[in-house]
């Protein structure tokens, strides 16, 4: 049995970040990146840079100047298809298909701004009825997509456990783990009864992040991170899965994203 390597990054703009992109790939040598904030349209995502790189295979949903996710692999990519949720355009969700029976799905879930309250807010708003289609539509086909091999990957924009940020008590009522984002977060989650495959590798209790704020400049020293970047798989996928990592030295490189990525072994 072979493996391949599955990176999923929110790079906070591909252009901005492409010499740390080249670094990334010389370093991990991944076989499929998930990318989300890709922060660009067709006409000017750098394709033939990740070409170059050995990523023949490029499935992208992009708009100008925000959002954007995009699917790059070293292996045919097929069934590529766009998804939209909440009756909104904004490229946050591609789904493709690799190896024949393994479904990629490249989620960015919405930020939510800074007030947790959806009346008031209605970026808030957004992002739990944003959860909320999705969970409804995997419960509504359950049955049907419980026998399929899916990855659910990408910036959830929520650290749904107290050991996914630094600071528990002081956090729950900060936009990203506040109780109703949670909930819904945990809907979608049980909607396949997915596996987190990030937790196979760190289990619980061990603290881990994946975020740190840019207003933060000792972001190390102090380590008021959070873990908004997942990897789930369903039932069916779970045996494939093997180690995954964390790269936080990501962070400390130059110009970097306030998001490392995540890295998955998967065997084939």
């Amino acid at each position: 049995m072979t493996s391949c390597k599955l990176i999923t990054w929110n790079v906070n703009s591909i252009r901005i970040r492409m010499d740390l992109l080249r670094k990334l790939c010389e370093q991990e040598n991944p076989d499929i990146l998930c990318l989300q904030e890709v922060k660009a349209k067709e006409e000017d995502f750098p394709f033939s840079d990740l070409k170059e790189l050995g990523f023949e295979h490029i499935a992208l949903y992009g708009m100008p100047g925000y959002n954007g996710v995009a699917i790059m692999a070293k292996m045919p990519l097929e069934n590529i298809c766009r998804l939209d949720w909440v009756g909104k355009k904004d490229a946050r969700h591609i789904k493709a298909t690799v190896f024949g029976d393994i479904e990629i799905n490249n989620l960015y879930i919405p930020a939510g701004g800074d007030l947790p309250d959806p009346i008031a807010n209605l970026s808030f708003a957004h992002k739990l009825c944003f959860m909320d289609d999705i969970a409804e539509y995997y419960e509504l086909h359950q049955k049907d997509l419980l026998t399929k091999k899916i990855l659910l990957c990408g910036d959830f924009n929520v650290a749904p456990s107290e050991n996914d940020v630094w600071n528990h008590k002081q956090l729950l009522k900060i936009v990203s783990h506040t109780p109703i984002e949670l909930e819904r977060l945990q809907r979608l989650f049980k909607s396949l009864n997915f596996v987190d495959a990030v937790r196979l590798s760190y289990p619980e209790p061990e603290k881990v992040f994946s975020w740190w704020s840019y207003r933060n400049p000792n972001w190390k020293t102090n380590n008021k991170g959070r873990r908004l970047d997942h990897i789930w798989v369903s039932p069916c996928l779970a045996p494939q899965i093997g180690k995954a990592r964390i790269l936080q030295e990501v962070r400390g490189w130059e110009r970097p994203s306030d998001h490392v990525p995540v890295a998955l072994e998967i065997k084939i």
